[in-house]
């Protein structure tokens, strides 16, 4: 049979009410208490602890307090990634970053998501389908990447956009829903 946190990371059906992942969200939960309240003059801290609570963390990551997520297991960050102040990435599944992205204040990356139908909701049943991000990929303040998501290298994603379909590399992709405007 397989446990919860295994069907999450399948993009099943699961219970986020697990202990095993109560557990882990609470361990990411103390991290990030740590992460968010440490001084900006404690590079070498904040390093510690975000190679403790991120799953891959590449070189020269630099994510801006304050920063949520609800495991960081499973999140990858290539070489040089940006996270301004504010972000907050869902990974219930697998979320992964190529190296050189960046993205503005307040960004959003959700990979859970629920069943539209009101009594499954109801359920407590919840799923996560992972997002991939390529390389170079600059991501405008307040935008919102949704679960599923894949994003091809040097794109770029306007501010406050809300992504519900991939795109594809090298295009400029702005608004609600996000959508290709030019070719870059």
């Amino acid at each position: 049979m397989r446990s919860e946190r295994e069907k999450m990371l399948a993009d099943e059906p699961y219970r986020g009410s697990d202990p095993e992942l109560v557990q882990a969200r609470t361990r990411a939960r103390l991290l990030l208490a740590r992460f968010n309240a440490s001084s900006p003059l404690a590079l070498d801290e904040r390093r510690a602890i975000l190679q403790e609570l991120i799953g891959d963390l590449g070189p020269e990551v630099w994510i801006e307090p304050p920063f949520y997520c609800d495991y960081g297991a499973y999140i990858r960050l290539g070489i040089g990634v940006y996270f301004n102040f504010g972000c907050v990435i869902l990974d219930c599944n697998r979320v992964e970053v190529g190296a050189y992205c960046q993205f503005g204040p307040n960004v959003q990356l959700y990979t859970a998501y629920h069943p539209v139908d009101p009594a499954q909701r109801r359920s407590g049943l919840e799923m996560a389908a992972p997002i991939r991000i390529g390389e170079n990929v600059w991501v405008g303040g307040g935008a919102i990447i949704g679960p599923g998501i894949e994003i091809g290298a040097d794109t770029v994603i306007g501010a406050g956009s809300v992504v519900t379909r991939s795109l594809p590399a090298r295009v400029l992709a702005v608004g609600n829903p996000c959508r290709v405007i030019r070719e870059l």
